[in-house]
């Protein structure tokens, strides 16, 4: 059973949720919310905000892990770039403790949550709704999309972080590991 919580970074609602479970087993929502910061604050004051409701977060939920929405480019530039600071905010948190951390892009997490890599936000609302067997949508939008990612990891995070590891240490004994000319004439091609 792993605990995850999951992060839709933005500067004006920076959505935070957390969902226990494991693959193949039912998920259980162990907190949901927003952190929110005034859209005329000075940008330095609304990153310190963000830090701090994320902060909060961690203390109480304790995640063993942390999955962030994986900032993609849009039109509006401003947008983006609020986005990804609230991204590099919660990242920074997760990692000052030593929590690792996974970006989903979003597209996977609507493909892990509703099966189709197009779905639309009522959809994944409505899935999350239903995965998590709450007897209301959870809102926030933002909010509903931290559940998303968290649900996303627990089903897709785990596997594709032990195939990483694995290839790391197969790289690393690899590179440890000298090839070595055969000494025997039996079975070898010349």
């Amino acid at each position: 059973m792993v605990r995850v919580l999951g992060v839709d970074p933005g500067l004006t609602r920076c959505g935070v949720g957390v969902v226990e479970g494991a693959p193949g087993r039912p998920l259980r929502m162990a907190g949901v919310g927003v952190v929110r910061t005034p859209a005329d604050a000075e940008i330095g004051q609304r990153l310190l905000q963000v830090e701090q409701g994320i902060e909060a977060w961690l203390d109480e939920h304790r995640p063993d892990l942390v999955a962030v929405e994986r900032v993609f480019a849009q039109h509006n530039v401003r947008t983006v770039m609020g986005t990804a600071q609230a991204s590099a905010v919660a990242m920074l948190c997760a990692t000052r403790r030593g929590i690792p951390v996974t970006l989903h892009t979003p597209s996977e997490v609507k493909a892990a949550v509703t099966g189709s890599g197009r779905a639309d936000k009522a959809q994944v609302t409505a899935m999350v709704q239903r995965l998590l067997r709450l007897d209301a949508p959870p809102k926030p939008a933002d909010a509903a999309d931290a559940l998303a990612l968290a649900i996303c990891h627990i089903w897709r995070g785990g596997a594709a972080n032990r195939l990483e590891a694995a290839v790391l240490a197969a790289r690393a004994t690899s590179r440890s590991t000298p090839l070595r000319a055969s000494s025997t004439s039996k079975g070898s091609i010349r």
